[in-house]
């Protein structure tokens, strides 16, 4: 389905705006808040803190040793990844999908 956004929607925003876009989503059938949706980034980041509150065991990670290059050009070495189930939305406007985070 299309998402789309009427004039409602920018009641009390100032245009033109670039302002992120912040979400909440299931991942694992825990609920995430404060997701950041950048889609100008080539990766799916999650911090080794939120992986932890997962309570995932460490042996489903992967090992990885492609650095990540960051905008100011700083050098980042994530060492694993991990396949998550992550949920959008609810029912019946819901989907599921399987995703690769590299673990930071």
């Amino acid at each position: 389905e299309v998402i789309s956004f009427s004039e409602a929607d920018y009641e009390g925003v100032c245009l033109p705006h670039d302002d992120p876009v912040v979400v909440t989503l299931l991942v694992e059938f825990f609920t995430m808040k404060r997701i950041l949706i950048d889609n100008g980034s080539s990766a799916d980041i999650l911090y080794k803190y939120a992986f932890d509150q997962l309570r995932i065991p460490v042996d489903q990670l992967k090992p990885l040793k492609t650095p990540l290059v960051g905008f100011a050009g700083e050098m980042v070495h994530p060492t694993e990844s991990i396949d998550l189930s992550v949920v959008a939305g609810t029912a019946p406007r819901q989907t599921q999908v399987q995703m690769t985070f590299l673990v930071i």
